[in-house]
């Protein structure tokens, strides 16, 4: 890397090579043969300035923040991702899967954030959200997105001298993108666009060329453990973490009155939330054998389920049944939080287990994060675990696995679950209870856990990655 940095004029000579003498820390007394170089205030000076001023963000993914858009753990990520650089005042360019019912493009935060909204032609006949005409979206993507972001937003920015980075999210872009990566090369402007393309699991990964991807991309990923798992597709990507909401760390006078709601209605109920896709990765059916293990020890536990749409749900269903609890689906709206909230509570009298119907909005997720005892956000695997963070944020006691919840330490700021058995569960439900010090300790220490992996951390680390890359790709220290 010397070498090539050596050969770019744009850099310039930056390291003050007068020697500078090293003392012993509070004596004043210099160490003998010992001598420190310094970087002076330009230190900074040896990446390429990416700031507001000169950089463009561009991001593509088949989620997005609308509701029809809004599927899972990566709608969550590029919403508040892209959000979080516009805040910074990085002009923003999402492309995603819209509302055929919102304006094709849509601009906020002073025209720093901007929606584009694609393939709405086709989710009007698609009525049922984001991956409804999963396939004719796929093909409409890939062949309209690239010459657009390139007439709309990649030329005109580098006709004002910006950077430009495009970030593409899991296997739906991959495709897409190295087709971007091709037209800007052919049109002579590939060297002045940094791409990255980022995995949040293996989903979709045997739809990959990942040797195409490879050769025209830095690939990225959101944890160590995924990135040892893409090892096995010989691929090594840079390791950017996800962050959380800096709102949820944030007292919200809402989420207090809801958590007093819940707590004075359920004081006498072991309570437990699970809030997760209804997949058997997901372990629904370990939540669901240890609330029964917890009642047939005496504790009246109580669990509040949130799942989706998908059939394993069923196989919970009848699982809760044949080991005898008692099951009551809550509906409501859900846009009224409080309305909501009442919902819920109403089924939990009648009820060991509550089928929460209808989306959760974030003040009630926070609200039953932190009333809950325990919430139950372990997986099998998880490439991040972003509930898990999520609960800590709001003071909650997560559950956790043991795979790329990386931030997760056993007993200190969480409880990290290493197995299957629905006994790990009750054993440490039942320790928390008898040990209302540790809970408080845990809760305590998970909040300071969550106000160190907020987007504002995240995009920083996003930022100082890309400086690198840019100086490896040929960008000199000066735009």
């Amino acid at each position: 890397m010397a070498s090539t940095i050596a050969t770019h004029p744009e850099v310039a000579p930056v390291v003050d090579l007068s020697p500078q003498p090293r003392t012993v820390p509070g004596s004043g007394s210099e160490v003998p043969g010992r001598e420190r170089f310094s970087l002076g205030d330009t230190q900074t000076s040896l990446l390429p300035r990416l700031d507001p001023d000169n950089t463009v963000f561009i991001a593509l993914s088949f989620e997005g923040p609308d509701g029809y858009s809004m599927a899972g753990g990566l709608g969550r990520r590029i919403t508040e991702l892209t959000a979080a650089l516009a805040e910074q005042g990085y002009e923003t360019h999402l492309y995603f899967i819209g509302d055929p019912n919102e304006p094709p493009v849509e601009t906020y935060l002073h025209g720093k954030l901007n929606y584009h909204r694609w393939c709405t032609w086709i989710s009007r006949h698609h009525p049922q959200g984001v991956y409804d005409g999963e396939e004719g979206k796929l093909a409409d993507f890939r062949s309209s997105v690239p010459g657009a972001i390139i007439q709309q937003v990649i030329r005109p920015a580098l006709s004002w001298g910006k950077r430009v980075i495009v970030l593409s999210e899991e296997w739906h872009t991959a495709a897409t993108a190295c087709d971007l990566s091709d037209a800007l090369y052919y049109a002579g402007l590939r060297d002045q666009v940094l791409m990255l393309w980022n995995a949040n699991n293996t989903m979709g990964f045997e739809n990959i060329d990942f040797a195409r991807l490879k050769f025209t991309h830095t690939l990225t990923t959101v944890s160590h453990w995924m990135k040892h798992v893409m090892w096995q597709y010989s691929c090594n990507p840079v390791v950017i973490p996800n962050g959380i909401p800096a709102r949820m760390l944030v007292e919200n006078p809402l989420v207090n009155e809801l958590v007093e709601r819940i707590t004075s209605k359920l004081w006498h109920r072991v309570l437990l939330t699970k809030v997760a896709r209804f997949d058997p990765d997901k372990r629904w059916l370990m939540a669901v054998e240890a609330t029964a293990g917890l009642k047939r020890a005496g504790l009246p536990a109580l669990l509040v389920a949130r799942g989706g749409i998908e059939a394993h749900g069923l196989e919970v269903v009848d699982r809760a049944r044949a080991l005898g609890l008692r099951i009551h689906e809550a509906h409501a709206d859900g846009a009224d939080p409080r309305r909501a909230v009442a919902a819920i509570l109403e089924s939990c009298a009648r009820a060991d287990v509550v089928d929460v119907r209808f989306p959760l909005t974030e003040p009630v997720l926070r609200a039953f994060f932190h009333a809950s005892d325990a919430v139950l956000a372990n997986s099998g695997r998880e490439p991040f675990g972003l509930v898990g963070l999520e609960v800590m944020a709001s003071g909650g006691v997560a559950f956790t696995g043991a795979t790329g919840e990386e931030y997760a330490r056993a007993y200190e700021n969480a409880i990290v679950l290493e197995t299957d058995e629905p006994a790990e569960i009750e054993v440490a439900v039942a320790e928390l209870l008898a040990q209302p010090k540790l809970a408080e300790h845990i809760r305590r220490q998970a909040c300071l856990t969550a106000a160190n992996c907020t987007w504002a951390h995240a995009t920083e680390n996003l930022l100082r990655r890309c400086q690198f890359l840019g100086l490896a790709q040929g960008w000199g220290a000066r735009p």
